[in-house]
């Protein structure tokens, strides 16, 4: 498929794990794909592999995939990532905020506060700015947010995190109601992935913790790029506000 052709991404957190599936899976099916990342080598690497994935038959297409480093919940990295979407492409047609922090794990009655809000900054009031900035940048199509399975259920350890992506749930809400009917905004709440980023909550017992899903098996990054990739796209044209489970079966457990 081609669902993506001619169209133009950006995807925040983009340089690997869950971001970097999603934008090889769109550049897979057509699009150009621009990347945010903190560190500018794994960024790097990220583009020069999804330059290579979208090549014609005559070299690397610099214009498949590039990517601005920084911070994500900074307003010049924001402007600037803008700016060079504006000269490299002059258009853009789909968001996917993916960027997202943790760096608390304990009960709530212990959690820092600075932590707390440092949280909330970046997994709420920036995927608000990220949103709010493209719709300003000329944004046509649709938007997807990551929001996390401990949205939905008890969290323990990473309870407020948690509440941070169950604010995303809303927020998708809310702005799906307001961008409608020209934008649609939906969102997905994976469980577990094999990442990085969630290695501490399965390294050394993954069997263990696959053992507690139906499905038997924890989630892989591809797992989430094919949602994501639906709900961008026109197949999911008359799909808005919603949240996407993507949890190997994880709520639908038997009480007791």
């Amino acid at each position: 498929m081609q669902r993506f052709e001619g169209s133009v991404a950006l995807i925040t957190g983009g340089s690997r794990g869950i971001g970097f599936a999603v934008a090889r899976r769109l550049v897979a099916e057509g699009a150009s794909v621009v990347l945010t990342g903190r560190k500018q080598d794994s960024l790097d690497a990220a583009v020069a592999g999804l330059r290579e994935l979208g090549a014609d038959g005559t070299g690397a297409d610099p214009a498949r995939a590039s990517g601005v480093a920084g911070k994500a919940d900074d307003p010049e990295h924001r402007a600037a990532v803008f700016a060079h979407i504006a000269e490299t492409h002059g258009r853009l047609d789909h968001l996917v905020n993916n960027a997202g922090i943790n760096p608390v794990y304990g009960p709530l009655r212990d959690v820092d506060l600075a932590a707390a809000r440092k949280i909330l900054e970046v997994n709420v009031f920036a995927t608000l700015e990220w949103t709010r900035d493209a719709v300003g940048a000329g944004l046509t199509t649709s938007v997807v947010n990551l929001s996390s399975i401990s949205a939905l259920a008890a969290s323990p350890g990473i309870a407020f995190y948690g509440i941070s992506k169950a604010a995303v749930v809303n927020l998708t809400m809310q702005l799906a109601h307001e961008l409608a009917p020209g934008i649609r905004v939906n969102a997905v709440a994976p469980a577990v992935i094999k990442t990085a980023f969630a290695t501490a909550l399965y390294e050394g017992r993954e069997a263990e913790v696959a053992a507690e899903y139906p499905l038997a098996r924890l989630g892989e990054p591809d797992d989430v790029a094919g949602p994501v990739a639906f709900l961008l796209s026109d197949d999911a044209a008359w799909i808005t506000g919603q949240t996407m489970p993507i949890d190997g079966g994880a709520l639908m457990r038997p009480a007791g």
